[in-house]
């Protein structure tokens, strides 16, 4: 009998589990998610743990949570290798890869102070192209600034 210790987290009834997300941006995606709240107090973090896909990893867990398909595309953005996991009666009902869209709206900002999408009297959504998947390089489709993951690090911080 080993005496070994093992990494235990509490199984979640109903919710979203997200896996794979790189490590320390845990924290990014509850700051995009606007977790946690009054209506979902029931997080779970773990942060920089082994992983034998990746070396280190983070996961989180929302209970009573299931995440629509517009928050995932943010998600993405900051942890674009990440799994997701819908929970039923403690049973994974569903599970995807995070893949980020070739087109990302209202998500970001521009960096370009002069793009037509930072002036205060224009209503004009962000809206880039997303140019690269690795490394994370996008295009404002009104002034064609290109941001990186850098930058839109920055703006979920």
């Amino acid at each position: 009998m080993s005496n070994k210790p093992t990494l235990k987290i509490k199984p979640i009834k109903n919710g979203t589990v997200i896996d794979h997300i790189s490590a320390n941006k845990s924290l990014h995606v509850l700051k995009i998610l606007n977790l946690p709240n009054k209506e979902h107090k029931n997080i779970t973090i773990a942060m920089n743990v082994s992983s034998n896909e990746i070396e280190r990893k983070d996961i989180l867990k929302i209970e009573n949570r299931e995440l629509e398909s517009d928050e995932l595309d943010q998600v993405a953005l900051v942890a674009p290798n990440s799994t997701i996991n819908i929970i039923r009666d403690y049973e994974i009902v569903k599970k995807d890869k995070i893949s980020l869209k070739n087109e990302i709206t209202s998500i970001i900002k521009c960096t370009n102070p002069k793009c037509i999408t930072n002036n205060v009297n224009e209503p004009i959504n962000s809206k880039f192209a997303i140019i690269s998947k690795s490394p994370i390089l996008a295009r404002c489709y009104y002034c064609d600034k290109l941001i990186n993951k850098e930058h839109i690090n920055k703006q979920f911080q």
